[in-house]
C-alpha cells in the first residue's frame, strides 16, 4: 500500500514551510493589498520575435519553487496581504486597444486600492507606458519619478515602427506622464543603443547611468543617484525593470540579450532596497521570453526580484 500523508502531517509541513504558491492566493476583490500581481500578456508590439505574453504563466509556476521566508534579509513575507489579481485581458490584434485597457485596468485597481503597490508582470516592455500613465494619475497635479532598469533607452520614434517594446519611454515623455529630469535610467549598455537616441534622453535630461557605471562605481552609488533625481519633487516612483538589464549568463530567456550586463546580486539589492521606501508605489517586470529560456532560470530569477523587493517592503516603515 502506498504511503500518504495524513492531514496532520501535512499541516505540520506547511508549518514548517510556506511556498509562495501557497501564500500569493487570488484575491477576494474585496481584501485590502499591501501588493497585488497583474499579469499583462502583451507581445505582439515586440520587435523581435517574443513570447513574453506567457511570461505571467510562467512566473506563477515558478511560485512553487520558492519559500517566504530570506535569511539575507530577515524576513518572512507569508503574512504580508499579497495577492494575484489575474491578467489583464489582452485584444487579439489591436495594440493601441490592449494599451488602454491596461492604462483603464491600473486606474480602477488604483481606485479600488489607494494604498496598493501592483506589481506588474508584462508582456514586452511596451506595458510600461499605459502603466506609467495609470500611475501618474493616481497622483493628479503631482509628478512621478521613474528608475528604468534596462540594457536600452527605449525610445526609438513612432514614425519608423509604431508602438513598440522599443518605443515606451518615448511614450512617457511625449505623454508628459513623467518628465525626463526625474527619469533615471540604469544599466544602458554600449553597442546596443543608437547615438540619436542616446541624444535624444539627454536632451530631455534624462540621467543616464551605464551598466559599466555600476560595475565601476557600484550599485549603492548609482542607486543612491538615482533615487536623487527620481525623488527631486515628486509624489512618488515607479520602478520599470526590464530583465535584459541582466547579464545573457544570468537571464538567457530574454528577446534581446547581450553580455557586459548587470549581474543579479546587484539588481537583487537594488530591488530590496527601493522596496523599504515608502514612496516607490509601482514595479513592472517586463520583457522575459520563457519559449527561449533555459530550464525557467529567467522566470524564476524574476519572482526572485520580486521577493527581494518584497522582502524591503516587510520593513516599510508603519
Amino acid at each position: 500500500m502506498p504511503f500518504l500523508k495524513t492531514p496532520d502531517q501535512a499541516a505540520f509541513r506547511d508549518h514548517l514551510e510556506t511556498k509562495v504558491a501557497h501564500w500569493i492566493k487570488q484575491w477576494d476583490e474585496s481584501e485590502p493589498l499591501v501588493a497585488g500581481i497583474v499579469g499583462v500578456p502583451l507581445s505582439k508590439p515586440s520587435i523581435s520575435l517574443s513570447g513574453a505574453s506567457t511570461t505571467p504563466s510562467a512566473v506563477r509556476a515558478a511560485f512553487k519553487s520558492f519559500t517566504t521566508y530570506s535569511m539575507e534579509y530577515g524576513v518572512d513575507l507569508q503574512h504580508m496581504t499579497v495577492r494575484d489579481l489575474g491578467d489583464i485581458q489582452m485584444h487579439v490584434t489591436d495594440i493601441g486597444e490592449c494599451h488602454r485597457r491596461i492604462e483603464a485596468c491600473l486606474a480602477d485597481l488604483y481606485a479600488r486600492q489607494p494604498s496598493i503597490v501592483p506589481i506588474v508582470i508584462g508582456g514586452d516592455h511596451s506595458v510600461s507606458c499605459p502603466s506609467v500613465k495609470a500611475f501618474a494619475g493616481r497622483y493628479p497635479g503631482k509628478k512621478v519619478g521613474i528608475i528604468h532598469f534596462d540594457a536600452h533607452h527605449d525610445v526609438r520614434n513612432f514614425e519608423d515602427g509604431g508602438v513598440t517594446n522599443g518605443t515606451p519611454f518615448r511614450g512617457i515623455l511625449e505623454s508628459g506622464a513623467a518628465e525626463g529630469k526625474n527619469i533615471a535610467q540604469i544599466g544602458i549598455r554600449g553597442f546596443m543603443n543608437s547615438k540619436p537616441y542616446h541624444d535624444y534622453v539627454k536632451s530631455k535630461g534624462v540621467h543616464v547611468f551605464t551598466s559599466r557605471d555600476v560595475r565601476v562605481s557600484g550599485i549603492s552609488a548609482i542607486l543612491d543617484q538615482a533615487l536623487a533625481v527620481a525623488g527631486d519633487g515628486t509624489e512618488a516612483i515607479y520602478i520599470s525593470f526590464d530583465v535584459d538589464v541582466i547579464d545573457q549568463a544570468f537571464a538567457p530567456g530574454c528577446p534581446a540579450i547581450g553580455t557586459g550586463g548587470m549581474n543579479p546580486w546587484d539588481a537583487l539589492d537594488a530591488l530590496h532596497q527601493l522596496g523599504t521606501l515608502p514612496q516607490v508605489m509601482g514595479l513592472d517586470f517586463v520583457c522575459i521570453d520563457p519559449t527561449v529560456d533555459v530550464r525557467n532560470v529567467t522566470s524564476r530569477l524574476a519572482v526572485q526580484f520580486m521577493l527581494c523587493f518584497l522582502a524591503g517592503m516587510a520593513n516599510r516603515p508603519g
